[in-house]
């Protein structure tokens, strides 16, 4: 199957801008697509990384500088065969949590993001388009229906994770993948318990801002 993840190499993760100085975003988001990628090879997945701009990984990189919902449907249009797509933010996803997405029963299979935005999906209707924007879930059923296509919906707490908001380090600290623990780990982020919730503090004497290769 081919397995796409679409990735921004300029300003990557702005929301995070209250934690993480914009060096510190670049490789915290480079850290993140490297577990998706290692968890894809996992399946014995052949990734391309579909980027905004040239960036050197071991992976097949392609360069399309289009909005993202243009650039995967460029994908799906060309596709003679499925296609998953698999964002670059999902630090907590592992090969089982893919294997799950990729074999589910449907013409599109779609992993939920919290807040309705759509974290992975696999697309096997030729008709069937992409749009980003806004609650995706909720539009992805609506074209899914409207083209006929059978929609399959997977509950993953892996997949559906998307590393957005600082409020979300937490969960990378607990259950990331190694390079994305790492690097929070070195930047000085440590786990802590308040009013019976764990979060996360950070030592502000630790700053990793050198960005890391292109």
């Amino acid at each position: 199957m081919q397995v796409v993840v679409p990735f921004a190499v300029d300003a990557p993760k702005t929301r995070l801008a209250p934690v993480l100085s914009p060096a510190e975003r670049e490789r915290f988001a480079r850290a993140m697509l490297e577990d998706v990628l290692t968890a894809i090879d996992d399946t014995r997945g052949e990734p391309t990384v579909l980027s905004t701009a040239p960036v050197d990984l071991e992976a097949d990189v392609r360069v399309d500088e289009r909005p993202l919902s243009e650039a995967v449907n460029g994908v799906l249009e060309a596709a003679t065969g499925p296609v998953a797509v698999v964002m670059a933010d999902l630090a907590l996803a592992t090969s089982d949590a893919l294997e799950a997405l990729f074999a589910a029963d449907g013409e599109v299979v779609v992993a939920p993001g919290r807040g309705g935005g759509t974290n992975a999906l696999v697309v096997r209707h030729p008709e069937f388009r992409v749009d980003y924007h806004g609650a995706s879930y909720l539009d992805h059923r609506a074209v899914a229906d409207g083209i006929g296509a059978r929609l399959e919906t997977v509950d993953s707490f892996r997949l559906a994770t998307d590393v957005d908001e600082p409020a979300d380090l937490v969960e990378v600290v607990l259950h990331g993948g190694s390079r994305s623990r790492a690097f929070l780990e070195e930047a000085g982020f440590r786990l802590e318990t308040t009013g019976g919730r764990v979060g996360v503090s950070r030592t502000e004497t630790a700053r990793v801002d050198d960005p890391g290769p292109k």
